[in-house]
């Protein structure tokens, strides 16, 4: 088993430390690209494509509609991604880390 963790130094510099604060940055980084993706491929449709937007799919319902609920279900989804992510592994390893420290 490793020797306990003694000052912040030691936590900041650990390897342990390293790969969790890069796999956060990661895990984050792609969930917000992802999220930045769908947003702005939205902004150019309506930019340069209104008249697909403007397609009526019901009586008084464009597609514009459905497309920009589905953006903001899209980042529930994502941020319950983040959400079951940070549960499930993050704060486990936090924990270890912890423990680590005397």
């Amino acid at each position: 088993m490793n020797q306990p963790l003694q000052t912040p130094h030691e936590i900041l510099e650990s390897p342990d430390f390293k790969r969790l604060v890069k796999k956060r940055w990661s895990v984050s980084l792609v969930l917000t690209c992802t999220m930045l993706i769908v947003y702005f491929g939205f902004l150019l449709l309506v930019a340069f494509n209104k008249q697909v937007l403007a397609t009526r799919i019901g009586e008084y319902t464009t597609l514009a509609i459905p497309i920009g609920l589905g953006i903001i279900l899209f980042a529930w989804v994502l941020t319950g991604i983040y959400v079951f992510w940070a549960n499930n592994h993050y704060d486990t390893a936090v924990e270890n880390l912890k423990n680590k420290i005397s």
